[in-house]
């Protein structure tokens, strides 16, 4: 059994900073206002904005039982668990950024605590019959308790901007009241192998059969979707006048009347996956091997449909409408039925691969296929739990587990002096990829007026008729696609070292880059222009485009070998951390203000922009900004043209670990190992180096548009760097130690 406690994981030492500068450009006198005020008018606490320290904390252990039964049958049994927590700020950009970062701070309690319980039992039979067949069957179970312990208590979400940009965060957690998810997990597998001559063939089958409870309440206290007040000034009027006092009041009275009668809400989903599949491993000869599959996948929905009527009752959800007309992307009519889950349909999936080996001196390996991922059955807890017309949730009926083209080509070369020189090339190409639309949108039809001229959402005919409400709806693309060469040289040098050298490339575009498990989210993070339900090719928002990678390695034994040490080095270079440049505000009408991508003027542009405030304030707001385009190398590039969704890199980022390992060898055999993994160990040496840089501001340009369709601008004069220097874990050294006995 382990435990490990680890301080200050996510430690808040100070506002964000460069060098030991203070840049965020919050100002520290309105967060104290803000703090002052909310304490003196309704005894609320948000605890403190800076110097504060987030802990982690877990308790582990795993216990394993081999029984070999007889020469022909072995029974494996394994259990571990984990009891864990972490401290963690409000979620960074959900429904709008929150930071902590440099434009925008919250307060302590804002954050909350996640809290993890896992226990997980397997048992696994291993079988020979003879030397022909071979039987690995596998059972388990495991059940996942997370919850969530809010650091504020009942309050509204509050939200303060500075320059159109939200700068202050403060209230409860809006995705954090009474947060509750019960996972419960069965699993069986069983493989059987044939052995006949040249062929090595298996036969299998495994299903997996998940039940969700998930209680979540967002919004429940108010304030979540406010756009935000314009200012603290403007906040701490309304307090002081009394006119946030019904939103006090709201947040503590359903607090109160929920927890009477136990209404929070709850989406109980049981989904699961069967597979079956075969498999020929063909020696063809001593060089080469050939290995032919086919592979099915049958999603499962047991009883979800008859969880998600029992949603419908009137008592859980009161704005059900199924005579509701929505509007597909091209804008063609189309309505659901809320108890339909997708087409249960099994996905085949066939593959092929090779391996040609000639005397260990050359290798040739390469492959192709269809594969077939996971579902992310929260989805499916979506279309549960939201039916309501005001924030409809639905997976399409047509809509496909998530399937690849995958290709694949690689080779080895062992070269005179013991180096080894490996390459690859991977394509991937998606089949039935992810992409949640809006279908409360019909195509937009009117035009933004000014020098960024664009399709607009017009509210009085592209929305929903009459509710003008948002449709979220889960649905598949086929655009993506991805290109991955790695190249890599390795050698074992005299003496024991051992080296090896990698360089990574990688190409990937999508049509949605989706890391949010709420629908919402998943719609508003995705950066667009124009109809916002076509599916644009861009890049994606993962992985590193250049990355470079490399280890030093030696173990030196000494003492008639009852001692050993291993020096080990990491390194790594990489380029990636891509991002875009949106509007902080609904610029398009769509209902985000999260996915316009900006305009980028010229400076003669810039002047004819309409900025807010006085005549003062616009000529400052315009002249920041064409300083800030003038210094940003992409936007200065592309003076004329819309912003790429995800087309900009962040810089260059280095990282050095270094690993230690102490071995004392016992007189039985048995062995002690202390490690010591010194992680970022350039930034321990000086605090200059191993830091990363991280975009300053995603949503440098606030924006609002009146219903004629003009839009007002404003712009943070003190926003004049494209990066600022992160101030997170990643930047910083680390130190961890470990003990192990070995017998």
């Amino acid at each position: 059994m382990e435990r490990r406690t680890d301080q200050g994981s996510n430690y808040v030492a100070a506002r964000p900073s460069v060098s030991g500068e203070n840049v965020s450009r919050v100002n520290a006198q309105d967060l104290e206002l803000v703090s002052f005020v909310l304490d003196s008018a309704f005894g609320y606490s948000t605890g403190a904005y800076e110097g504060f320290t987030h802990k982690t904390e877990n308790q582990k252990g795993i216990i394993k039982l081999d029984w070999n039964i007889n020469k022909s049958h072995t029974l494996t049994a394994i259990y571990n668990f984990l009891d864990a927590f972490k401290d963690k700020p409000a979620h960074p950009n959900a429904i709008g950024r929150r930071g902590p970062d440099v434009t925008t701070l919250q307060f302590y309690s804002s954050g909350y605590r996640i809290n993890n319980i896992i226990h997980s039992a397997i048992v696994e039979l291993k079988s020979t019959f003879g030397n022909k067949f071979a039987n690995k069957l596998q059972v388990g179970r495991t059940a996942f308790r997370d919850s969530r312990d809010p650091f504020s208590t009942p309050f509204p979400v509050v939200n303060i901007n500075q320059d159109g940009i939200r700068a202050i965060v403060a209230g409860h957690e809006p995705f954090s009241i009474h947060n509750l998810l019960d996972q419960d997990v069965f699993q069986f597998s069983d493989n059987f192998n044939i052995y006949t001559g040249d062929h090595d063939i298996t036969i299998g089958t495994s299903f997996e059969k998940f039940q969700f409870d998930n209680s979540f309440n967002l919004d429940a206290y108010g304030g979540t979707f406010t756009p935000g007040y314009n200012s603290a000034d403007e906040f701490v009027d309304l307090v002081r006048s009394g006119g946030f006092d019904d939103d006090v009041d709201a947040a503590l009275t359903t607090f109160s009347t929920r927890n009477a009668n136990d209404s929070w809400a709850l989406a109980e989903t049981n989904v699961g996956q069967w597979a079956i599949y075969a498999q020929d491993s063909w020696r063809v000869n001593e060089a080469l091997t050939l290995t032919v599959g086919l592979r099915g996948d049958l999603p499962l929905y047991f009883d979800t449909d008859e969880k998600i009527k029992e949603n419908l009752a009137p008592d859980r959800n009161c704005c059900y409408d199924p005579s509701v007309i929505y509007y597909d992307e091209n804008g063609d009519p189309v309505q659901f039925d809320h108890t339909k889950l997708p087409d249960q349909k099994m996905l085949i999936s066939p593959r092929i691969g090779f391996n040609w080996n000639t005397d260990n001196q050359f290798q040739l390996r390469g492959g192709s296929g269809l594969f077939t991922g996971r579902f992310p059955f929260v989805w499916v807890g979506n279309q549960v739990a939201n039916p309501n017309f005001f924030f409809y949730n639905i997976t399409s009926p047509d809509f496909k587990f998530p399937q690849v083209w995958r290709s694949n080509l690689g080779g080895d070369k062992r070269l005179p002096g013991g180096w080894i020189l490996s390459a690859d090339v991977i394509y991937t190409k998606d089949v039935n990829a992810m992409m949640v639309r809006n279908y409360g949108l019909k195509p937009p039809s009117g035009s933004l007026l000014g020098v960024d001229n664009r399709p607009i959402y017009n509210a009085a005919t592209d929305r929903t008729v009459p509710y003008a409400n948002n449709a979220y709806v889960f649905t598949n693309s086929d655009k993506g696609r991805t290109l991955n060469v790695t190249l890599e040289a390795k050698r074992e040098w005299a003496g024991g070292w051992y080296s090896s050298l990698g360089y990574n490339f990688l190409d990937a575009k999508d049509v949605s880059s989706i890391e949010a498990e709420i629908s919402s989210d998943a719609y508003d993070r995705n950066p667009a222009f124009g109809n916002v339900n076509q599916s644009i090719l861009s890049p994606s928002l993962y992985g590193n485009k250049h990355r470079v990678v490399g280890t030093v390695n030696k173990t030196f034994t000494y003492g008639q070998d009852k001692f050993a040490t291993t020096l080990s080095l990491f390194f790594e270079y990489a380029k990636g951390g891509r991002f875009s440049y949106t509007y902080s505000g609904d610029l398009n009408g769509d209902g985000s203000g999260l996915n316009d991508l900006i305009y980028i003027p010229t400076d003669n542009e810039i002047n004819l922009m309409a900025f807010a405030g006085n005549d003062s304030d616009q000529a400052s707001q315009r002249s920041a900004l064409k300083s800030f385009i003038a210094q940003d190398d992409y936007l200065n590039e592309n003076r004329g043209n819309y912003a790429e969704k995800y087309g900009i890199l962040s810089p260059w980022f280095s990282r050095y670990d270094l690993r230690i390992l102490q071995d004392f060898i016992l007189a039985n055999g048995s062995k002690i190992q202390f490690s010591v993994d010194m992680l970022n160990i350039g930034n321990l040496i000086t605090s200059s180096w191993g830091v990363r840089q991280f975009p300053s501001n995603t949503q440098p340009i606030g924006v609002t548009v009146d219903p004629a369709g003009n839009p007002t601008y404003s712009f943070d004069p003190t926003l004049k760097n494209t990066f600022t220097n992160d101030f997170s874990l990643a930047s910083r050294w680390q130190v961890q130690f470990g003990l192990r006995y070995t017998f």
